[in-house]
């Protein structure tokens, strides 16, 4: 595991009359400490109980949710930690994290005592990610003596590098008013990001054939995130206005002066007034639609609102119902009465979510074995989950493979020069530097060592900088190496690779419907889709067994039994209309109690053919 740098201190064991006592110290010290000492990069390299860190977080968080999470809500009843839960548990974790790693450490565990701060540092700061638009927030180690109760006369609550970022407007007037020519519509969608709008259009674009109305709300505040359909589908698309994610400012009512209310934790006591206190930064400090500030969650919430009323949809259609946003919609969606539905856009594991909550009436899930994760986070009281597929994989039937294979070997031998023999399309996602580095170093030293001419081609992630591979592309030795132009992605050309290689990507399921080998590379414990346990991938846990598994592909891939493909994914080409028929049925005769495609949380097993009829 790569160190997750926060800063240069080490942590040197002093003493306070014979008590124990840990300070922080500039990383110069600990040459001349004579007492228990540790860099804190080793401590945030150091590998922490994965149920310990879940439980750890989830008796946190259940703390600041009866001890503040009245302290602020949204004019329509939603609380600051409803909205937020998601950017909230993430931090926490972070925490978390923290805390269990000093407790590995033998010298702290034998002699546990307080941490003393460095003074003048940052109690919130920002962990390296490359992804464009997203904030990795942590909390650095003064920031976890904060919260634990040292003094910190001189530290702000923000790092250097959050005090240095641009400043956003602090105005609290409302956004730009609503277009004049919004009339009636059946259906509200609402999408910011790529992966969104590519699930939802087929569906709008079914309902449309079906005569119903829709319109799509595109609230990307990056570019390369925004749809780029919609009339010609025929729906109606509209951007949000572009002042609508520019406010920050103070959260009012999360800071309060500290108490007598703390959780314990792992032998820590965390002291919730101060915990609350180093949140409100992510509620005031974030910006963009993943992380809106908590000033913008007001002013969305009442754009929404006007929407709503506007329009009368009776169905509101989401692909991220966890998120604030989608926390927001979905809500919104009941006080109008509108049904809600849920299409889920990625691939789902235990671990996949940071706060595993559904919060719309109607779940679309991809494959049988989401069934039990649906009805485990569902949150409405009615909630129904349904076996779909995912409207995203229809247009795999029509992929031309011949087409996408040039593409590749354009990419990696331009000019009409000989291309390799072989190709391996690598589908990332937005890790840190050192992260993401570990994963290139074991997918090319495995294809060096694999028998054959292998070439390398990276799909980063939609929301990654491609700037994060550039030392990649400028290696002198091993396989040659391009990346692929942000506008076609690993979909436009997975079909032509002869394996992709990914941690968790869901270019991984639409790789094994089309029978292509899936390498789930990453070290061990790393989370990936579990497709190895369904016999459609391989896992690959070092660059050896990289090497061997592409050597093993000369003999062909083995046939994959529709249960397999079944169980992560139903695909007949049929998702989206399937979907647009439940949305309609749902608006014109309400739940469908005998249909056998509707599953209650805690019903019985699926029926072997739900949901997937050949067309």
């Amino acid at each position: 595991m790569s160190p997750r740098t926060t800063g240069g201190l080490g942590l040197v064991r002093s003493s306070n009359v014979g008590k124990p006592t840990w300070t922080l110290v500039g990383t110069g010290a600990l040459a001349h400490a004579r007492t228990d000492h540790i860099h804190t990069t080793e401590l945030e390299a150091t590998a922490v109980d994965k149920q310990l860190l879940r439980s750890g977080v989830e008796d946190v968080v259940e703390a600041v949710d009866r001890y503040s999470a009245k302290w602020a809500a949204t004019p329509g009843g939603a609380d600051w930690l409803h909205v937020q839960h998601v950017p909230v548990r993430r931090f926490v974790a972070e925490i978390v994290r923290k805390l269990l790693a000093l407790n590995c450490w033998v010298p702290f565990a034998s002699a546990p005592g307080p941490l003393i701060l460095a003074p003048y540092e940052g109690l919130v700061g920002l962990r390296s990610s490359s992804s464009r638009e997203y904030l990795a927030y942590t909390v650095t180690w003064s920031g976890v003596a904060y919260v634990l109760g040292a003094a910190a006369p001189h530290n702000p609550t923000r790092s250097a590098q959050l005090r240095n970022r641009a400043r956003t407007s602090t105005a609290n007037t409302g956004p730009s008013p609503l277009p004049s020519d919004l009339g009636r519509q059946d259906v509200l969608a609402l999408s910011w990001t790529s992966r969104h709008a590519a699930t939802l259009t087929p569906v709008l674009a079914e309902l449309a054939r079906g005569g119903q109305r829709s319109l799509l709300l595109d609230l990307a505040t990056d570019a390369a995130e925004r749809c780029s359909s919609g009339p010609a589908m025929g729906f109606e698309l509209r951007a949000a206005p572009s002042d609508l994610f520019t406010v920050s400012g103070t959260a009012e009512g999360l800071h309060r002066p500290d108490d007598e209310h703390v959780v314990q934790m792992e032998g820590h006591g965390i002291q919730l007034a101060r915990l609350v206190r180093l949140l409100s930064v992510l509620l005031e400090t974030s910006g963009g639609c993943t992380q809106p500030s908590w000033r913008t969650v007001v002013r969305a919430e009442s754009w929404l609102d006007d929407i709503l009323s506007t329009t009368r949809p009776h169905t509101v259609l989401l692909s991220n119902d966890t998120s604030p946003l989608g926390v927001l919609a979905a809500h919104a969606a009941e006080r109008h009465g509108a049904n809600s539905v849920h299409v889920q856009h990625g691939a789902w594991t235990p671990e996949s979510v940071a706060w595993p909550a559904l919060h719309s009436r109607d779940i679309i899930v991809m494959g049988e074995r989401d069934l039990a994760l649906g009805r485990e986070w569902a949150r409405h009281p009615e909630a129904e989950v349904h076996v779909l597929g995912q409207p995203r994989f229809d247009v795999l039937t029509s992929l031309s493979r011949q087409t996408q294979r040039r593409y590749l070997e354009n990419l990696l031998a331009p000019g009409g020069r000989r291309a390799p023999t072989r190709i391996a399309v690598w589908a990332c996602q937005p890790f840190n530097p050192d992260h993401l580095k570990s994963h290139a170093d074991l997918l090319l030293d495995g294809l060096a060592e694999a028998d054959g001419d292998w070439g390398l081609v990276i799909a980063p992630h939609p929301a990654q900088g491609a700037d994060a591979f550039t030392a990649l592309v400028k290696r002198d030795a091993g396989p040659p190496i391009a990346v692929v132009d942000p506008r076609v992605g690993a979909r436009g050309c997975l079909a032509g690779a002869d394996v992709l290689a990914s941690a968790y990507s869901t270019c991984g399921i639409e790789t094994a419907l089309l029978g292509i080998p899936v390498l789930e590379i990453g070290p061990p414990g790393e989370r990936t889709l579990g497709l190895t346990s369904h016999g459609l991938a391989t896992r690959c846990e070092a660059a050896g067994e990289v090497a061997e598994a592409l050597s093993g592909l000369h003999a062909g891939p083995a046939p994959i039994p529709r249960a397999a493909l079944d169980a992560v994914s139903r695909w007949r080409g049929d998702s989206a209309t399937r979907i647009a028929r439940l949305i309609t049925d749902r608006a014109t005769s309400g739940p469908r109690a005998n249909d056998s495609t509707h599953h209650h949380p805690g019903a019985a097993a699926s029926p072997k053919d739900e949901g997937a009829s050949v067309r």
